[in-house]
């Protein structure tokens, strides 16, 4: 397991975590709608610690056999019976009611724990196959020159 990021949240740090999950998790090799999909459920699940459970809550980000996860914490009194299974579509008119739906359909997995104690909120997506992407780094430009003896033969 490797750890990304964990710190205690407030409305304040909305933004600022946003982007930071969205910029740790592309360097773990999430890109596209997939890297679009997992920030935008982050930042449900901070939202809602936010809007539903006292303005706070404690994030964390990390690696681990092939997938990132986020987790976040709140000490809300816990969410309501018939909305943690998010299975019914919240109307098109309603204002508010949408992110555990959309949480649940934008990550792999999103799994809830949640009673009069407060609510943690697991998610998970698949990074892509192949190289290690647990913390790419970035390449290195490299000078090739063309030329030299015999004719077309070229270094880097």
């Amino acid at each position: 397991m490797r750890t990304l990021l964990t710190l205690p949240f407030t409305l304040q740090d909305v933004t600022k975590l946003r982007r930071a999950v969205a910029e740790l998790a592309e360097k773990c090799g999430l890109n596209g709608p997939r890297l679009d999909d997992f920030v935008l459920a982050v930042h449900e699940s901070v939202v809602n610690a936010v809007e539903h459970a006292g303005g706070h809550g404690y994030f964390k980000l990390w690696t681990v056999n092939g997938v990132i996860r986020s987790e976040t914490i709140d000490r809300g009194s816990g969410i309501p019976d018939g909305y943690v299974d998010g299975q019914f579509r919240p109307s098109e008119r309603s204002y508010s009611g949408r992110g555990i739906y959309l949480i649940r359909r934008l990550c792999d997995t999103a799994d809830f724990h949640t009673g009069p104690r407060g609510t943690t909120v697991r998610l998970t997506m698949q990074l892509p196959r192949g190289r290690d992407f647990s913390m790419r780094q970035r390449m290195r430009r490299i000078r090739v020159s063309v030329g030299g003896h015999p004719p077309g033969r070229f270094t880097a």
